[in-house]
């Protein structure tokens, strides 16, 4: 069986994280399987999608990684040819990926204990952001 639908995200960009483990089991159980997988797509190309243990320092720790790999102030090819400023967000999308695929039984994420799920908006403003989530699996 399959179900299809989208999470709405409003962000502030400029490496905003966000914990959308909530809304995706919503989705799980809005979708009746008992047994799958959760396939999870940005929209978008200056945004990503990744696990980590949601919490204040291990979320200061990835945007302080982040930059140290696509660091914010040199020179971007991007920005030489559109001046819109947001090179950074297209490599750090880039880096991390744009989808998710997470196993779920019983209705229930086969997430670790400290494991979430979050979106990353790197673009320098804010944006409304969709993710698309399918699901396939059995009753």
């Amino acid at each position: 069986m399959f179900y299809s639908d989208f999470i709405q995200l409003n962000t502030r960009g400029d490496t905003d994280i966000i914990d959308i483990t909530g809304e995706v089991a919503e989705h799980i159980q809005a979708s009746g399987l008992a047994h799958g997988l959760v396939i999870l797509f940005v929209r978008g190309s200056t945004g990503a999608l990744t696990t980590i243990e949601y919490e204040t320092g291990v979320v200061q720790d990835l945007r302080k990684a982040i930059e140290r790999m696509a660091p914010l102030n040199i020179p971007y090819a991007h920005d030489a040819r559109w001046h819109d400023g947001n090179g950074h967000a297209h490599v750090r999308a880039a880096l991390m990926g744009p989808s998710l695929t997470i196993p779920f039984s019983d209705r229930t994420l086969m997430l670790g204990t400290w494991q979430q799920i979050v979106f990353c908006d790197f673009d320098n403003r804010p944006r409304q952001r969709e993710i698309i989530v399918q699901i396939v699996g059995e009753v």
